[in-house]
């Protein structure tokens, strides 16, 4: 019997059958909805965009075009006057000097603190773990609210302390929940492995834990930093000493005297408008966060994901 195989044969079967399957081809239905899909998605990123470029081209524009033109991305004559003139005193770089430290040391501290409790309350047979767990839940709900704080702050010595703004908000319930489900999907094989090799319990959370999950705590991180950073109603409440003012305490000084408040002619020859000065407050303040996110931007949506649901 004999079998002849010609060379269209060959070619669909090498083809296969996945290239005939309708799931295979690109129909006409699919590349419309990938064009409506993009157009869409690209509308979205340009809403977004436009403030920010805004923002931007308005604190770099002259007073005249502010006056004469409502919406600027691309101005027509650039001007540095916005700049230096909140940058023509030595106290701007001695509040971000202090928004730094907060940030830096904080955002450690935070860290620290939140993933300790949260691998403990990870643990099912810890004693006490539901009622530990109903009480950091509970604060998600409820607070002491504005003057009992104050009043714990001032009895702990803080007042007029950098510590008032890192301790009393070291640790944040939403962001400890994330971490703790994050934590409980970690396969209780491979801590119960290294316990037989000898680990202790603080080195299963070192050696073990910590290292996968640093998508989680890349996300955390990120939420402590912005949070860190824009601090505000904390500064305004415990620090009294304008040395020890954060940049967003001080920026906002600026804009309210931006209106009548004379610069040195020796630094700033002309006062820029209050609108320009603003606007160059804005970057100034987001500038730092902006350029930090791009470097754990990858972590970001994973760890976010992982740690909303219990694995």
């Amino acid at each position: 019997m004999s079998t002849n195989v010609t060379a269209g044969d060959v070619a669909r079967l090498g083809r296969g059958p996945s290239s005939r399957s309708p799931r295979g081809r690109t129909t006409v239905g699919r590349k419309v909805f990938h064009v409506i899909n993009a157009v869409v998605l690209g509308g979205f990123t340009l809403i977004c965009l436009l403030p920010f470029l805004n923002v931007i081209g308005s604190s770099f524009a002259t007073p005249g075009e502010l006056t004469n033109r409502a919406f600027i991305i691309i101005p027509e004559t650039f001007s540095t006057d916005a700049y230096r003139y909140i940058f023509s005193t030595p106290t701007i770089a001695r509040a971000m000097g202090v928004s730094m430290f907060v940030t830096v040391v904080g955002t450690f501290i935070s860290l620290v603190l939140t993933s300790l409790m949260a691998y403990g309350l990870s643990k099912p047979g810890l004693p006490g773990r539901r009622v530990l767990n109903f009480l950091v839940i509970f604060t998600m709900l409820f607070s002491g609210g504005m003057i009992p704080t104050f009043l714990v702050v001032d009895a702990m010595g803080l007042i007029d302390s950098l510590w008032a703004l890192i301790l009393p908000v070291s640790i944040n319930a939403f962001n400890f929940v994330i971490m703790r489900n994050f934590f409980q999907g970690i396969p209780d094989s491979l801590e119960e492995a290294a316990r037989i090799d000898g680990c202790s319990e603080f080195g299963v959370y070192w050696r073990i834990v910590l290292p996968l999950s640093m998508a989680s705590i890349a996300t955390i991180g990120l939420f402590y930093a912005v949070s860190y950073w824009n601090t505000y109603q904390h500064a305004i409440l415990y620090i009294n000493d304008s040395e020890k003012w954060p940049i967003q305490v001080l920026l906002r000084q600026i804009v309210i005297v931006s209106s009548g408040l004379n610069a040195d002619a020796n630094v700033v020859d002309i006062v820029p408008p209050a609108q320009s000065v603003r606007m160059a407050v804005i970057v100034v303040a987001t500038l730092p966060m902006l350029l930090l996110y791009p470097f754990i931007q990858r972590y970001f949506v994973k760890g976010a994901l992982l740690g909303s649901v219990k694995g």
